[in-house]
């Protein structure tokens, strides 16, 4: 099996900075996509950033200019660098990864964080 583990959330106030981390762990072959993703209450979950193996990004318009996503992939770890923060970015921000668990097997399976809060609140 893969875990995920995210870090980094918590209480910020409007205009500050945060960084999100999640390290994945467990049978691991290699792992195409990682991104972030948000839900905020009453809202559905939503894409914030992707990031492929070989460093290709995408952003939700809504973060572009204040989110950097980044990955290391020798320690199978995406991380989120939010800066200038506003308060319709609190939510519970989760990570997620495009899993290969084995050579022998050639497809890759979706795997999920528990999430982290972010709080952006004076």
């Amino acid at each position: 099996q893969v875990q995920l583990v995210e870090s980094g959330g918590g209480l910020v106030q409007p205009g500050g900075s945060l960084r999100l981390s999640c390290a994945a762990s467990g049978t691991i072959f290699s792992i195409n996509a990682m991104g972030w993703y948000r839900q905020a209450p009453g809202n559905q979950r939503e894409l914030v950033a992707t990031i492929t193996s070989g460093g290709i990004t995408t952003y939700a318009d809504s973060v572009k200019g204040r989110v950097t996503i980044s990955r290391d992939n020798a320690k199978n770890t995406v991380y989120l660098q939010m800066n200038s923060l506003k308060p319709e970015d609190t939510a519970v921000y989760y990570c997620n990864a495009q899993v290969r668990q084995r050579l022998a097997v050639p497809y890759v399976s979706d795997y999920w964080g528990q999430g982290t809060r972010v709080t952006v609140s004076s």
